[in-house]
């Protein structure tokens, strides 16, 4: 039986940015505080890390570097989908050769597949690494959704250990876990949603609030996983105004935002991501302050 990559809380780290590069010693500030307040597990390069606005020379600088620096401490799992199946196996295998712990894989995007483009996809990939894949599942920006039956083909395969869920259908979700194997983990790719997936049997999230909330994010999945529900559930709640408000424009803009409000200073983002405008600003200062974090 396969072990979970994470259980509980992994953060889909922000990338922070200089006017010309990749600032890595504020990368490694933020991994040291995201480890220090109880975070299990990092993801770096998903698209919270902008990583679609990276060159490849960077994309793997940042994930050697993260690894280098996390140095063991908690797994380190690399955003290497593309929609390319080739140019996907190739960042894959640099990962893997650079350390990496773990694979995220988004779904192809723009061309897209079918079902079975999928699972002749994936398995490539799978095929070519010995470290565990979490394939990502998100419609929204690839308007591309798995099914539960191609869940259950991926399954089968030895390095292909679960799945990032940001589908917002829970009956996927439900189905999924009914008919794949024990050790096929699902985790939340929504915030939102961390509990109510928790409660379908997920083994935590890949969270971007854990950016700016690190220990309460982990707090609420340990609770869930420690049997304390009803402690998740009032965290859930608690923060649910702020988990939406980190979405009020395309991510990571807002995330990015507040964790420069909250004075991390990050950097800027690359475009044609661009910063909030003075109302959505507004809004957001509104929610971190509600939600009892200190603006700048």
């Amino acid at each position: 039986m396969r072990n979970p990559v994470f259980s509980g809380s992994a953060v889909a780290l922000i990338t922070p940015f200089k006017k010309n590069g990749i600032d890595f010693d504020k990368l490694g500030e933020l991994i040291d505080y995201q480890i220090e307040n109880g975070t299990d597990a990092l993801v770096i390069n998903g698209t919270t890390g902008e990583s679609s606005t990276q060159s490849i020379p960077e994309h793997l600088a940042v994930v050697e570097y993260a690894v280098r620096h996390t140095n063991g401490r908690v797994p380190v799992i690399a955003g290497t989908g593309s929609n390319d199946t080739a140019d996907a196996l190739h960042m894959s295998q640099t990962a893997e050769r650079s350390g990496a712990d773990a694979l995220l894989i988004v779904t192809p995007y723009y061309n897209k597949t079918s079902q079975r483009g999928l699972v002749a996809h994936y398995t490539a990939i799978a095929d070519s690494v010995s470290v565990p894949i979490i394939l990502y599942n998100v419609p929204s920006r690839t308007n591309l959704c798995f099914k539960a039956e191609t869940y259950k083909e991926l399954s089968a395969h030895p390095n292909i250990a679960g799945v990032k869920e940001a589908s917002y259908d829970f009956s996927l979700i439900a189905k999924t876990r009914a008919i794949c194997p024990e050790d096929f983990y699902i985790w939340s790719g929504n915030d939102s949603e961390i509990v109510a997936t928790m409660s379908l049997g997920g083994r935590g999230v890949i969270s971007v609030a854990a950016n700016i909330i690190p220990r309460e994010i982990a707090r609420m999945t340990r609770s869930w996983l420690d049997g304390n529900h009803k402690e998740a559930v009032e965290l859930q709640l608690k923060y649910i105004d702020l988990m939406e408000k980190l979405f009020i424009d395309v991510s990571p803009i807002p995330v990015k935002n507040a964790m420069n409000l909250l004075g991390m200073n990050v950097g800027p983002l690359r475009m044609p991501l661009i910063d909030l405008s003075p109302a959505d600003r507004g809004i957001l200062i509104k929610s971190l302050t509600e939600a009892g974090l200190e603006v700048k």
